[in-house]
């Protein structure tokens, strides 16, 4: 029997994050770095059509409460996200390391 297979929406931030994350890695590390980061976000990302679950709640109390999830993409990087339905919703793309839960709330 097919499992349910989830759509996914990137939201307009999380579409300039990756276009950013790929400008910078042709201009500091190279084309091919850019590629393979590229090639990673979105395979990963892709994931969750069929396993929308498999980030981890988000460590931030507040986006915790607002259904936020996290899902690490690379060392650097992760996608935040929230289920909706049959829908995944990606609002950012962001290195994991800044204060990026600011920018949710």
């Amino acid at each position: 029997m097919p499992t349910k297979r989830y759509k996914l929406l990137y939201l307009a931030p999380a579409e300039q994050d990756i276009r950013e994350i790929i400008k910078f890695h042709i201009t500091q590390v190279g084309v091919q770095s850019a590629r393979g980061i590229y090639q990673t976000i979105r395979q990963t990302i892709l994931r969750l059509r069929d396993f929308p679950l498999i980030g981890q709640i988000h460590p931030d109390p507040l986006l915790a409460a607002e259904n936020y999830r996290k899902l690490v993409l690379t060392n650097t990087y992760v996608a935040v996200y929230r289920v909706n339905g049959d829908t995944v919703y990606i609002y950012r793309v962001v290195n994991g390391t800044t204060d990026y839960p600011r920018l949710l709330k």
